[in-house]
């Protein structure tokens, strides 16, 4: 599609905007709904594309991981919409009279929205429940990789979805490329630092706000306070859970040097226990992020690392990968500079809380930290002094479902946040609006009366007041 078909198709979104540029409660939650009986009705099909883009995606993985993400959002959205529209008071100084001044939320126009291909329903539709929330138009850019489920996905709003309410457009990277260009009211975009920059870049030329969902090292600290059972446990889930294709998954682990043999150990129990079936254990995306996953374990070991595989594999089978925990990972391997996207887990032996914090403040900051422990003193040493996107204490990834909690990266794993009313703020404009009315409801002294020109006395006892 060329450039000059995106931008009449974004002229047309934007007009049918400026038609409605404030949409009702009622008119909001009816698009909501729209998208929460859309995944509802297709549960089941939108599982088996899922299923086809892996090749290997179990049905409850998906359902736990995509739908009820959506639910939830939808729900949230339902029961605290109403409150979010309502404009906000705030005070105003004695020298205004009688005056009020009101904040009140304003949708921002026509959203893009890139979303990636490890979650792609999840990632696609959640962002878009928020922009709608805010009273936004909405078109979307999904991920060329998880192809049949973007263009499943594309054919489901277009089904549910007028093109000027919800507008989808699939295609590869010129396809990006010209979307991120166009001059949106707001853009967002979940993926890679790498394509994020460029996104960045091509928002700059129209002065686009943007949010940027990236991703990084997120590393689990297992604290010697921690039972290791359960950590080891938490961390298999967070780490294996979508073949490890997931932005908050725990990109490494920092532990004592004592606790390393036992955790392995540990991890290996719980890996073999919670993904024994081989169908329960989502393959690569494709060929492209399996070959990686191959370059990064064994450039790994040829610099020195000892791979442990995590699962064993069953007789007379050849899975295209073993998850495996690495040991004795030199810094300068690629697994240690590169976010890892997959069953990979380096195990880096650290002997105390100072060169715990150290390690993970010399590195980008990180979208999510995980920490496992009892010690409160140790935990509140790990949450003051290093900054992360997210946390969850004792165990991994929830705090992403946690509608109320503002979901987003810092630093290098990204700007700006969504989920629950945040995603709904981010996605508005909060209007100041100050209605100026003199004392007692009379013209007497009101507003700037007093400050006009010519100075004199008068101005002079103002300014003595307002110190």
């Amino acid at each position: 599609m060329s450039i000059n078909r995106f931008t009449l198709q974004l002229d047309e979104i934007k007009a049918a905007y400026a038609a409605e540029p404030n949409p009702t409660l009622e008119v909001r939650l009816e698009r909501i709904g729209r998208i929460e009986q859309m995944i509802a009705a297709n549960e089941e099909k939108i599982c088996k594309v899922l299923a086809a883009d892996f090749g290997t995606r179990h049905s409850i993985e998906s359902r736990l991981l995509e739908f009820q993400m959506i639910y939830q959002a939808c729900k949230h959205v339902r029961k605290h919409l109403k409150e979010w529209m309502k404009p906000q008071l705030v005070s105003t100084p004695g020298f205004l009279g009688s005056s009020h001044a009101w904040t009140q939320m304003q949708s921002m126009g026509v959203v893009g929205i890139m979303s990636p291909w490890n979650y792609p329903v999840q990632l696609a539709l959640v962002p878009a429940i928020a922009a709608f929330a805010a009273g936004n138009r909405v078109w979307l850019k999904p991920s060329e990789r998880s192809s049949r489920t973007s263009g499943f996905l594309a054919t489901l709003i277009q089904e549910y979805f007028h093109p000027s309410e919800f507008c989808v457009s699939a295609g590869g990277t010129e396809v990006a490329e010209s979307f991120a260009s166009l001059p949106f009211d707001y853009l967002f975009f979940t993926g890679s630092a790498e394509i994020g920059k460029k996104v960045m870049r091509a928002a700059a030329d129209h002065l686009t706000p943007l949010t940027l969902e990236l991703g990084g090292k997120s590393p689990a600290i297992v604290n010697s306070s921690a039972k290791l059972k359960d950590a080891a446990a938490s961390i298999a889930y967070g780490k294996l859970v979508n073949g490890g294709q997931t932005c908050i998954a725990p990109d490494y682990v920092l532990i004592h040097a004592s606790d390393c043999d036992a955790f392995i150990q540990e991890l290996q129990h719980a890996a073999q226990k919670q993904f024994a079936n081989p169908e329960e254990l989502t393959s690569a995306i494709d060929g492209h992020q399996l070959s990686r996953w191959h370059q990064l374990v064994q450039d790994a070991i040829d610099r020195g690392a000892q791979a442990i595989p995590l699962i064993s594999s069953a007789e007379n089978s050849s899975p295209p990968f073993i998850p495996v925990a690495l040991l004795n990972v030199s810094e300068d391997a690629l697994i240690m500079q590169e976010e890892v996207f997959g069953p990979i887990l380096p195990i880096v032996a650290i002997n105390d809380i100072d060169s715990t914090i150290r390690y993970i403040n010399e590195r980008p900051l990180p979208l999510a930290l995980y920490w496992f422990g009892k010690n409160k003193e140790v935990m509140q040493r790990i949450l003051n002094e290093t900054r992360s996107g997210g946390v969850t204490i004792n165990d991994t990834l929830l705090h992403a479902g946690i509608e109320d909690l503002p979901f987003g990266g810092v630093g290098a794993s990204g700007m700006g946040a969504y989920h629950g009313k945040v995603g709904f703020d981010t996605f508005s404009h909060r209007k100041s609006v100050l209605e100026v009315r003199g004392f007692f409801g009379l013209n007497l002294l009101r507003g700037t009366q007093l400050a006009r020109p010519p100075y004199g006395n008068g101005v002079e006892r103002l300014l003595r007041w307002l110190k």
